[in-house]
């Protein structure tokens, strides 16, 4: 099938890096897809080498509409596309299947909504209908993105020699991977750290993190038993790898979050911050999911500025947690599968005008 999946970036390591993940998974199972989106300057180094089967346009350009047609986190489509769905479903009879792919949440309504059909009420599309598919952790949402392959490519993965290549040397710290916003929580962190009792290597992506990392570290590169190594931007099978290598994961937003849970190792989760904290329900419904110990729920309120105090961070402790949470999820259906057996489900494509 031929596939429009439509994005608007917002944070360019976020909402464009879903939408890549799924195209490039998408072609990896034969499709054909069609990435439409209005900056597109952060594939330049998070995807350099494209993608056999992946096209990516402008929003602007309007060739007419595919197979399916994917809305990613609400944005809305230009009227002009919307015009074109239209016209082919009444030369069809038959529209083409419209996703509306919501943002990630462990929170209820993502089980209640996942699937429910949306009419279209106004605009050139009027009369057709969309169906909403909310990402997961329950067997009752539409799951997660998970290459086919991912489980062969871990298992031939070699740690040694990854970081060995970028100058990483493992002499037996505890390695630490850091891809945040601007956590209060930081000069904490890095005097935790600092003091931890062992040697701690923080490797710090590109970014925002660097600030972050920098606000506090200044110029210097080591505090105590801490050194910082900063990283250049990534592709995201190498920033995959660093997840890999680390013994702990300081992730953000929605897509790090799940290369997180794949890599299994323990794990700290910043959201993405909203004026009316709303992010805050958000975390808990996550922990709880999770079966997070009381422990490591503080630490991420801390983390998310729920809470003042940053409690000692404990990666061996929370290791069974993050262990048990990924094998809970290689056992539902992974959200590439999910999604294209709903896209091939008549229901989903309805007649033109109904």
């Amino acid at each position: 099938m031929l596939w429009d999946i439509f994005c608007k970036v917002i944070d360019n390591h976020g909402d464009i890096g879903v939408c890549w993940r799924l195209a490039a998974e998408l072609a990896r199972r034969g499709e054909r897809v069609r990435l439409r989106v209005d900056d597109a300057s952060a594939l330049s180094w998070m995807a350099p080498q494209g993608m056999a089967g992946v096209e990516v346009l402008p929003w602007s350009a309007i060739p007419a509409p595919g197979d399916v047609v994917i809305e990613a986190f609400g944005c809305e489509l230009p009227q002009a596309f919307q015009a074109l769905i239209a016209d082919r479903a009444k030369t069809d009879g038959q529209q083409p299947a419209w996703i509306n792919l919501e943002y990630l949440t462990a929170e209820s309504f993502a089980e209640r909504n996942h699937g429910l059909p949306s009419p279209v009420m106004n605009g050139p599309a009027t009369g057709l209908t969309k169906h909403f598919f909310y990402p997961g952790f329950t067997a009752r949402t539409g799951g997660l993105i998970r290459e086919h392959d991912l489980l062969q490519r871990q298992a031939a993965f070699d740690r040694g020699g990854w970081l060995a290549a970028r100058g990483i040397g493992a002499m037996g710290e505890m390695l630490v991977s850091m891809f945040c916003y601007e956590p209060d929580a930081m000069p904490q962190l890095i005097e935790q750290l600092a003091n931890a009792g062992r040697p701690v290597r923080l490797l710090v992506t590109a970014g925002r993190a660097t600030g972050a990392v920098q606000s506090v570290m200044g110029q210097h590169a080591s505090r105590g038993g801490l050194a910082v190594t900063y990283l250049p931007l990534m592709p995201q099978p190498e920033f995959d790898h660093l997840l890999w290598s680390c013994d702990f994961n300081f992730v953000r937003g929605e897509d790090s979050l799940v290369r997180a849970l794949w890599a299994g190792a323990p794990f700290a989760w910043q959201l993405y911050p909203q004026q009316d904290d709303a992010h805050h329900a958000k975390l808990e419904a996550f922990m709880d999911w999770l079966q997070a110990p009381q422990p490591l729920r503080e630490f991420h309120r801390a983390w998310n500025g729920v809470v003042a105090t940053l409690p000692a961070l404990d990666a061996e402790g929370w290791r069974d947690t993050a262990a048990s949470a990924r094998e809970r999820l290689l056992m539902q259906t992974d959200l590439v599968t999910q999604l294209l057996r709903i896209v091939r489900q008549p229901a989903n494509r309805s007649s033109a005008g109904s």
